[in-house]
């Protein structure tokens, strides 16, 4: 038991050492007071000796607790409280209203980003994904905004919010770029309304505005955050909730393609002239019997606005019987390379697992306030971000820097003229020395592939033409011997 703990407490040092390294990488305290989260705050306990603790110690505090094996009341109640502040200091750093939590996560989101960029080439896919996931207050009663949101996975009505989630990936790494804690856009819906003695300057406020949008509205903000923070993608990979005409429409807007999956349901395309449902293009596409999971494709247009899309058939793998559609407003692609890249949008579903599973999201606090909701969220997402940043930082070779380089002029790749050589030589000296043994036939095939080979490459084994000549005069008195016989 002993040896257990002091196993836990070696590992969580370690991560805190890595935690704080990556912290001082990334610049996060400049990030900080660039997103007005840079007030001080006196520490409680030790008013009299006049000590205070800045915003952004609060902040790294908070970060780390995660990785204490305890929430921030057990903690403040264990023997390592000195080092702490008192809960009502934490409780005023995430309540403040003043400090924007969800720029500062897009921001964070950019700079790690535009390190990751420079790890790949320019052509490398690169994509953002968006998708939400409920996070239930069925307990609360008093908490802001709290409204009645419908849980695909139950299949009911629960109390909370819908936390709609941008990410970025390159199909190595996934980042969190932006989010919004959704309320209900219908009032009758919402339990609780915006506190009225809020001043409507702060972000607070402008946070509270947004969480009233309607879904696809507040998915194209957040994409435009994205963008205006510098971020590039390809695309946007998205499941069938948002896969529709309209959404489309205002995606292709941005400068975006859309990859995403489609619902079966009275949607209708333009194949040719006819104007055919899901299902009446799949008996003229999809081969059930073909071996694979891929059926079968078509080129189609939207039924209003005429938006040319490609729709990929893939069988279903749950019931082999049945298929899903995926489309792409990219044509150009082949199908192989959009069920690709549709494949990588389930790095979000990693993401929402990791995230409520191991870093309490939705669960390290239980606010009445809206901005601790935002803010609690923010430091989910902010560890999720470091992670992946040390994840990248010790499994990607060239973040080695300079000896990345010095390694690869090293074991650079041999020309091929140098490779061929070496491969014939190899080749002939196996056949002389009885190591590589091969029939009669097969060595007169290999000679006479070798003889009509273009002038380029017998010049590189001009030295090998003496040992090829004995092959060949061994080869021809034995077959005479064999016509003799005969």
């Amino acid at each position: 038991m002993i040896t257990q703990n002091v196993k836990n407490e070696n590992t969580c040092s370690e991560v805190n050492a890595s935690f704080v390294k990556a912290i001082v990488d990334l610049k996060i305290s400049k990030l900080l007071n660039q997103c007005n989260i840079r007030k001080t705050s006196r520490k409680l306990s030790g008013e009299e000796s006049g000590e205070k603790r800045t915003a952004f110690e609060i902040f790294q505090f908070l970060l780390l607790i995660a990785f204490e094996g305890c929430n921030l009341y057990r903690f403040l109640g264990s023997r390592k409280q000195d080092i702490a502040c008192s809960k009502s200091t934490y409780h005023r750093f995430l309540n403040e209203c003043h400090y924007n939590w969800r720029r500062f996560v897009t921001k964070l989101a950019a700079r790690v980003v535009s390190y990751f960029d420079s790890l790949t080439c320019e052509s490398r896919f690169k994509a953002f994904v968006l998708d939400d996931s409920v996070i239930g207050r069925n307990r609360s009663k008093a908490v802001e905004l709290l409204a009645y949101i419908f849980d695909h996975v139950t299949g009911k009505k629960i109390k909370g919010f819908n936390l709609l989630l941008l990410g970025w990936t390159d199909s190595f790494s996934f980042i969190p770029v932006a989010f919004n804690m959704l309320s209900s856009a219908k009032e009758e819906k919402r339990i609780n309304e915006i506190r009225e003695d809020l001043d409507k300057r702060t972000s607070g406020y402008k946070n509270r505005m947004a969480a009233v949008m309607k879904k696809p509205d507040a998915a194209i903000e957040l994409i435009r955050d994205a963008i205006r923070a510098g971020i590039t993608a390809d695309c946007v990979l998205m499941d069938t909730w948002f896969t529709n005409e309209p959404f489309i429409n205002k995606v292709l807007a941005e400068g975006l393609h859309v990859i995403g999956m489609l619902k079966d349901n009275k949607q209708r395309y333009y194949y040719g002239k006819r104007l055919l449902s899901l299902k009446d293009l799949a008996c003229s596409c999809v081969r059930f019997g073909a071996p694979g999971d891929y059926l079968g494709s078509a080129v189609v247009r939207t039924r209003n606005l005429q938006i040319p899309v490609k729709l990929v058939f893939v069988r279903n793998r749950n019931k082999r019987s049945e298929y899903i559609v995926i489309l792409s407003t990219d044509c150009t692609l082949s199908d192989e390379e959009i069920i690709r890249r549709y494949g990588c949008r389930w790095s979000i579903e990693c993401c929402f697992k990791v995230s409520k599973s191991l870093l309490r999201l939705g669960k390290e606090f239980q606010p009445v306030n809206y901005d601790t909701t935002v803010s609690s969220t923010a430091l989910v997402f902010t560890r999720f971000i470091i992670l992946e940043w040390i994840r990248r930082k010790n499994s990607d070779e060239k973040t080695i820097c300079e000896l990345f380089f010095v390694c690869c002029e090293d074991v650079r790749d041999m020309e091929f003229s140098t490779a061929l050589k070496q491969l014939l030589s190899i080749f002939v000296k196996g056949i002389n020395n009885g190591d590589v043994v091969i029939s009669e036939n097969t060595r007169v095939e290999l000679l006479g592939w070798y003889i009509t080979q273009p002038a380029f490459i017998r010049v590189l084994c001009s030295d090998l033409m003496q040992e090829a000549g004995l092959i060949v005069a061994s080869t021809d008195q034995k077959l005479k011997q064999k016509s003799t016989v005969a």
